[in-house]
């Protein structure tokens, strides 16, 4: 694995001087779930969760968490939830290179140089890069050194008109995904730094298309590709996503490991000739 400096991941914006109720309130609506809906989640009743949205009941440290747990409310937020009830954080923001997350970073090295020789990396909440293997460090060959300054960040090496994006084949369809996840990640996180993140990669001018691929038989894919070009190439491959379950720390509780799986048997050919 490839250790890539990078920056730490950008907390998300909080209204601690609201208090507890409204936000609890703004959760709630965002999750589409009724007062009474909630109260039963929670084992209350749907006037102590109005009093508590109103500020006419203050909630107790216990409440604020389950609350947020059947909220589905990201471990950073549900800090912001516990100061704006007055209650210290429950979740610490260990730094990743801590002798702390020694196992985290062990095992998400594991796993990735395992992967090989296929792409895999690790990014944050704000998709700056931890980690990357050899696959990946492939397809960034001749990226312009601007780009790879840290901190290295995956959506702008991808939708940069000087990055991957004009070796994309399929460019138009992959960067809608890439915006629409980053979208749903807004939607869960309602974080100020990834929406400008999000802004500035949506504006980017999206380069001429390249020229079709050579023609030949279909591949019926089974989910959207990205069609990459390299060295005169055209690889294939579908992503999956993984993050870590339950987690107790803000920092893993934000890291996702991306792999890139191979669609189609050409792409697997050429990736073990080229990574033995």
């Amino acid at each position: 694995m490839t250790t890539v400096p990078s920056g730490n991941a950008v907390p998300a914006a909080t209204h601690t001087d609201q208090g507890v109720g409204p936000l609890l309130r703004a959760w709630r609506e965002q999750r589409r779930v009724s007062q009474l809906e909630l109260a039963l989640r929670a084992d209350s009743s749907a006037r102590h969760i109005s009093f508590i949205e109103t500020g006419r009941s203050r909630p107790s440290e216990e409440m604020v968490l389950r609350l947020a747990e059947h909220l589905e409310v990201p471990v950073r937020e549900r800090n912001a939830l516990l100061l704006a009830a007055g209650y210290a954080p429950r979740y610490p923001e260990t730094p990743l290179d801590d002798p702390a997350l020694d196992a985290v970073r062990a095992g998400m090295e594991q796993l990735i140089q395992g992967y090989e020789p296929y792409p895999a990396l690790v990014v944050d909440g704000m998709y700056n890069v931890h980690a990357a293997n050899r696959g990946i460090l492939m397809l960034l060959d001749g990226i312009p050194e601007h780009l790879l300054a840290p901190p290295l960040n995956a959506m702008r090496l991808t939708l940069h008109p000087e990055g991957l994006a004009p070796r994309i084949r399929n460019l138009r369809e992959w960067r809608g995904h890439l915006l629409a996840q980053m979208d749903r990640q807004i939607a869960l996180h309602r974080s100020a730094p990834l929406r400008r993140l999000y802004e500035e990669v949506a504006a980017y001018p999206v380069p001429q298309e390249s020229p079709g691929a050579e023609p030949g038989e279909p591949v019926p894919y089974f989910a959207l590709p990205l069609q990459i070009e390299h060295e005169g190439r055209v690889l294939s491959f579908v992503s999956s996503i993984s993050t870590f379950n339950t987690p107790m720390d803000v920092t893993v509780a934000e890291l996702a490991i991306e792999t890139f799986l191979p669609a189609d048997p050409a792409t697997v050919k050429y990736l073990q000739s080229l990574l033995p």
